[in-house]
């Protein structure tokens, strides 16, 4: 970031500063008429020094040590020294000469102190008394005399003041602003002062040659004999807060009209707290523990109470509840299966089949027909399923991907959407930025060393030589970076380097060498010959990083920034200059930067502004081999799971799904694609989560339907014909699949009301992918099931139907006669049966929730938000200049503005940065137009007899021509384009050219009303998302406060914002989404508890993991619901439709549905997720490896160990025995994988 912002003044303006400094020290040299370095004898009516009487080499003039008495004047010179020194009346100590040189110097000061009135008086009463006082020989004393051309000049005086005059001076000026730039006066007056005996040693110290400075020692004392006869300067010190004489609140905070803050305070350190002895722990954490203790101690009582009230109960006869494969076995054997599931008589007969529900009823009729009418016609359902999405995909003619960040976190019509457009139409775009990284490596566990030696320095300047060589192509010319830089004067680039304390001159380096870095690191603000090229100060903090508090030298890394100017883009050609030179300039650094500073041992970090969407282009193809392999080992995986063990070796290749599997996932993958040719076709820009997530969330709902309609045709008798065989599981899963997909497809068509563009864009195009996939899934699907089995039972090899394994006896695709696989038994002979001990389901219980608990305290963790950041404007629109308007008073700093005006409110923040996020006062056109027009800035605003502007010497104005001491409407209107086009100068530094060029929009403002005026400061140090969040709620809510109590309508504004407001609502956005997909969900209460508690947990792992909470992790939170609701819903509705007490549906359910889930989903997404820990790009590993991979996990521990303890417990009563149009018996063999 460019130091000084996009306006940054160029500070001419530096060197008022220096020879501001030198006020006490240019403005005093008295001569002597006799040589006298001894004490002289203090006494009213004399002086110390008196007259002009020599020089120094560097031209500064020199005092004669003399002890004279004090002259009376005439009366023309006496009313000139009322005049500027009015406390000094009679005679004086200081001739014509010397009070002319104090006047001229004067001049310098008053830019920076006119708008405090009380410090700029008690400032030159300091110089005054020291000048001209009559009794100067009563508070100064010659301790030094050095002799030129045979006189005895002054080489060096003590300065005698008492302490509380130190004091109060130094406090009536400590606050008083240098809005230009955006600092305090005290850091050019007092090089940073923070006591007063700092400000007068920075005064009095000696300069060396050609060095701002006094040229002789000022030693600033207080203590003195009582025989010495020495009286400290004790004149009268007035107070800023004095309102005599008009202080503003900005530059005096302390004074009694200025308590209190608009700003609401950020509660960050009174947060609720429970102690019980040495322990502490939050209000909320100590809640949850105990909720949580109740409810567990509530639910163990309830179960000790079931316990008990069953012993007591008759003792009941059981008989054995046999499934598919029990039955076969039984068949086999003659007898019950070793395994039997035992269920009481009682129940048995106590829970009687109910009729189904009307919409079971109409779900089985229509899949009964439908399946039978896909078996008999396959061929024909299939390619008119294909059909529509074929067409649909034409739509990808038209497909583009939208890589803006601004397009894709902020909607167009948002807040701040609006205010930068209109900050970019009115005022100008904030400049693009190129920037460089130089830093040394730490080795061995020491710190990195310092990077400011002699060898790098001249490497900076070999790269700055290439920077300036550099030439792009752009349309047939070439392009250089001075065709397109940043120009504050229209002359010089604004280049952030270290090499601008030599002004990029190489030359002068090889003369001054590496000490005038260093000591341009400390005298920046002072000293000429650091001034930048652009006729800037350059603070090292943004030009230098890594060094330890203010040691600069120790410093181990170089910034340097290339601001380039931005338009605003109508037609995307605006900026097609500076597009070109940042993709020449990354290419430079690449190509023969890079291997130069490498060969130097340091590092290089780089950067531009189009750099920033060319790395989202690649961030897009970067990892598409991982992608692929990726879903390339799901494919394999499913192809897998979907085949049969074959008893024979040969019949592998008969029993193998890989054709299928392919076509399944081929159906998945033109869902995807239908839905993104639709809105395409419709011309809605696809995104990158888009292309990345909705494949992963489409291929788990498409794979776990692939999974159930397949292990459901294997589950019916081999007896039956396979017309029948396909009707009788469409009727079985079908109703199933078809509820899960649209409440899918429900939840994602409500998240589309989402303003957030990547989350509406994301949940328009999964819910109609998602309902395409259903589609596809039982009609095309379906017809491939047929075709499939078909082949499998003509012995025909998978892949290659055409060849046939004649010697092959029929493969059994399911039924009777297969053997579960090793999953299904699994789910049917241990992990049902463990999950039925009450100790079991306490532990689950108990654990599960107590997650979720913890779950919440790490939700509230990431709720919380925890040298000079982004620059900070605050926009006035339409500003009435006008003198019947208060609007004025209203926004200045500066005296006889208003105690509560935006700009003192701006600077009364600044003084509280931890809550306030502002880090120094704003620099305000407004305050520096209305000082520069003021009569005492009598160096400022000057003109021709004629009345056209003039560089110095008349005065614009008179008191008794202001209007309650202000322009009136025609004088602000006429002189306020020469102030923007009026050069800062030692004579005055409050020009505005450069400064404020771009500050205000001038369009029309002859009527009175300036349309937009920005006022810029700078945020604090933002070092994380939660410090961009924090101070960007902190600046609308102190916007929002002065727009209410001014009537003015106020905006704050930086670059960073257009990114970070979605952070501002994204919990909203985040918990509007996840309740809504949750409330249209069709399944009982207990469904929707497991899947609040799944996109809990994931969210606790998300803080956990330090996964911040932005549009990427919230479409992913959205997407949870989805994949959950796969978990959930299948077990659920097996559950609701099995026949037996709550314990016995549970298992059946684990066994019909729980390895088609387990297999169909979990173990497909975790081969596939685990690749992605292989990506290159860190976005990949943390929001899609992590978060995936967490989803998975939490999803499989909630819906086949937590949901079917609950349903076992507390599920609802069954439907029916089996659905009416369901002809088999409800003992339908457990599935297989």
């Amino acid at each position: 970031m460019v130091p000084g912002g996009r306006r940054r003044g160029p500070a001419a303006l530096a060197a008022a500063a220096i020879a501001l400094m030198q006020i006490s020290f240019l403005v005093f040299p008295i001569s002597a008429q006799e040589s006298n370095s001894s004490r002289v004898v203090p006494a009213e009516g004399y002086c110390s020094m008196y007259g002009i009487c020599g020089q120094r080499s560097d031209g500064k003039v020199l005092n004669c040590a003399n002890a004279t008495e004090a002259v009376k004047p005439d009366t023309l010179f006496s009313s000139r020294v009322q005049s500027l020194c009015p406390t000094i009346t009679g005679n004086v100590c200081c001739t014509v000469d010397q009070f002319d040189t104090l006047h001229q110097q004067v001049q310098q000061a008053v830019p920076f102190l006119v708008g405090c009135p009380a410090c700029l008086r008690n400032f030159l009463n300091l110089f005054c008394e020291m000048s001209c006082s009559p009794n100067q020989s009563l508070f100064i004393n010659v301790t030094s005399v050095k002799q030129i051309n045979s006189t005895a000049t002054v080489d060096g005086i003590d300065y005698y003041v008492t302490t509380n005059y130190g004091e109060d001076l130094y406090n009536s000026c400590k606050d008083v602003k240098f809005g230009t730039l955006n600092t305090r006066a005290m850091d050019f007056l007092g090089g940073g002062a923070k006591t007063y005996k700092e400000w007068l040693a920075f005064l009095g110290r000696q300069a060396k040659p050609n060095e701002p400075g006094s040229p002789y020692l000022i030693t600033y004392r207080s203590d003195s004999s009582d025989s010495s006869g020495v009286k400290p300067l004790n004149s009268t010190i007035y107070s800023c807060g004095d309102p005599s004489l008009g202080c503003s609140c900005g530059d005096c905070p302390s004074s009694s009209v200025c308590t209190g803050s608009l700003l609401p305070q950020l509660n960050t350190e009174t947060s609720c707290s429970v102690k019980m002895g040495s322990l502490k722990a939050k209000c909320l954490d100590f809640s949850l523990v105990v909720v949580y203790l109740a409810l567990l101690c509530a639910f163990l009582l309830w179960g000790l109470l079931y316990r008990t009230r069953g012993r007591t109960a008759f003792p009941l006869k059981t008989k054995p509840l046999r499934n598919s494969d029990d039955k076969s076995d039984s068949n086999k054997n003659g007898k019950s299966p070793h395994n039997s599931v035992q269920v009481s008589e009682a129940a048995s007969s106590t829970v009687k089949p109910s009729h189904p529900s009307i919409v079971q009823t109409y779900m089985s009729i229509f899949f009964r027909k439908h399946g039978i009418f896909v078996a008999r016609h396959p061929l024909l359902v299939l390619c008119v399923s294909l059909l529509i999405p074929v067409l649909l995909c034409i739509g990808l003619l038209r497909f583009k991907v939208e890589t803006r960040p601004e397009k894709l976190w902020v909607s167009p019509g948002s807040r701040t959407a609006d205010e930068k457009n209109y900050f970019d139409s009115h005022l100008a775009p904030f400049y693009r930025i190129g920037q460089l990284v130089l830093a040394t490596s730490a080795s061995g566990g020491s710190a990195a060393p310092s990077i400011v030696n002699d060898n790098n320095m001249k490497l900076l300047f070999q790269i700055q030589k290439k920077v300036d060589d550099l030439r792009a192509n752009y349309a047939g010319s070439t392009v250089a970076l001075a065709d397109i830089c940043l120009k504050p004067l229209s002359t010089d680039c604004a280049t952030q380097s270290v090499l601008q304390y030599f002004q990029l001159d190489p030359k002068k380096y090889d003369d001054s060498g590496i000490d005038h870095a260093k000591f341009c690191f400390q005298h920046y603000t002072s000293e000429e010959t650091c001034l930048s090229t652009f006729q800037s100060p350059i603070d090292p903090s943004t030009i230098l990083g890594g060094f330890p508090g203010n040691n600069f030298t120790e410093a181990s890394a170089f910034v340097i920034t290339y601001p380039v100017n931005n338009k605003v883009e109508t037609t995307g050609q605006e900026n097609g200059k500076a597009v070109a030179w940042e993709r020449a300039f990354i290419s430079l650094v690449k190509e023969e930067i890079l291997p130069m500073v490498l060969a130097q041992n340091l590092t290089l970090s780089f950067s531009s502004e189009s750099s920033i969407q060319d790395e989202l282009n690649r961030e897009s193809t970067a990892d598409a081999i991982t992608i692929v392999i990726s879903y390339i080992v799901m494919f394999a995986y499913i192809s897998f799971t979907l085949g049969d063990r074959p008893s024979r070796w040969l019949s592998l290749f008969v029993s193998s799904k890989v054709l299928l599997g392919l076509s399944g996932v081929v159906l998945v993958m033109l869902s995807v694609l239908g839905s993104m040719g639709f809105f395409s076709a419709i011309g809605v820009k696809s995104t990158l989560i888009i292309m990345e997530v909705i494949p992963f969330l489409v291929l788990a709902v498409g794979v776990d339907n692939m999974c159930i309609l397949v292990h459901a045709v294997k589950r019916q008798p081999d007896q039956s014909n396979l017309e029948e065989r396909i009707s009788d599981a469409l009727v079985e899963v079908g109703p199933s699949i078809t509820l899960a997909s649209f409440a899918e497809v429900l939840a994602f068509a409500v998240s589309a009301i989402n303003p957030m563009p990547a989350t509406r864009v994301f949940s328009m195009f999964a819910a109609l992918a998602v309902f395409m996939d259903f589609l596809l899934q039982v009609t095309a699907f379906v017809a491939l099931i047929v075709f499939d089995f078909r082949r499998a039972q003509d012995g025909r090899i998978d892949c290659v139907p055409c060849a046939r394994i004649v010697s092959s006896p029929t493969t059994g695709d399911g039924g009777d006669g297969q053997k579960l696989h090793l999953l299904a038994r699994y789910m049917r002979d241990i992990h049902g049966p463990i999950l039925s001990y009450r100790a079991v389901k306490f532990v689950v219980i108990a654990v599960f929730v107590g997650l979720a608990f913890a779950s919440i305290g790490y939700f509230d963790d990431l709720a919380k938000y925890m040298k000079v950041g982004p620059p900070l404007y605050f926009v006035v629109k339409n500003f009435n200049y006008s003198s019947a308007s208060v609007h004025t008073n209203q926004i200045c700093s500066i005296n006889q503005c208003n105690s509560n005006s935006l700009l003192n409110e701006i600077a009364r923040q600044s003084l509280s940065p931890e809550t306030s996020y502002i880090a120094k006062p704003a620099a305000s056109w407004l305050d520096d137009f209305l000082i520069w027009m003021s009569p005492e800035a009598f160096g400022c605003c000057r003109k021709f007899v004629n009345g056209s502007y003039c560089p110095p010497d008349d005065q614009c104005f008179l008191h008794s021509q202001l209007d309650n001491g202000r322009p009136s409407t025609t004088q602000f209107k006429d002189k306020l384009p020469w102030f923007l086009d009026a050069l800062p100068s030692s004579d005055c530094s409050k020009g505005g050219k450069g400064a404020y060029s771009t500050s205000l929009d001038l369009s029309g403002y002859e009527s009175g009303i300036i349309q937009a005026s920005a006022f810029r400061t700078y945020h604090t140090p933002l070092n994380k998302q939660t410090d961009y969040v924090n101070s960007m709620r902190a600046a609308r809510d102190f916007s929002s406060k002065m727009s209410e109590d001014l009537q003015m309508e106020i905006f704050p504004y930086s670059v960073f914002y257009i990114f970070f407001e979605q952070y501002l609502g994204v919990w909203k956005t985040a918990i509007m989404n996840i309740c809504v997909c949750l409330g249209y969900l069709w399944a009982s209460a207990i469904i929707l508890i497991v899947l609040a508690m799944i996109v809990l947990d994931l969210m606790g792992v998300m803080a956990m993991l330090g996964i911040q909470l932005n549009a990427i992790s919230v479409v992913n939170l959205v997407m949870s619901i989805g994949i959950a609701v796969e978990f959930c819903v299948h077990i659920t509705h097996a559950f609701m439709i099995g026949n037996g007490d709550r314990e016995t549906r549970a298992k059946q359910a684990l066994s019909t549905m729980g390895a088609s889930v387990f297999s169909g989903i979990t173990l497909t997404k975790l081969v596939g997720v685990i690749v992605l820990h292989f990506a290159k790009s860190e976005v990949f590993v943390v929001y899609y490896f992590q978060m995936y991979l967490a989803l998975v996990l939490i999803g499989f521990l909630h819906g086949l160990i937590f949901l079917p303890v609950v349903l076992s417990l507390c599920g609802p009563p069954p439907k029916s025995a089996k659905p009416i149009e369901q002809s088999q018996p409800a003992s339908a063999s457990t599935e297989q994988t």
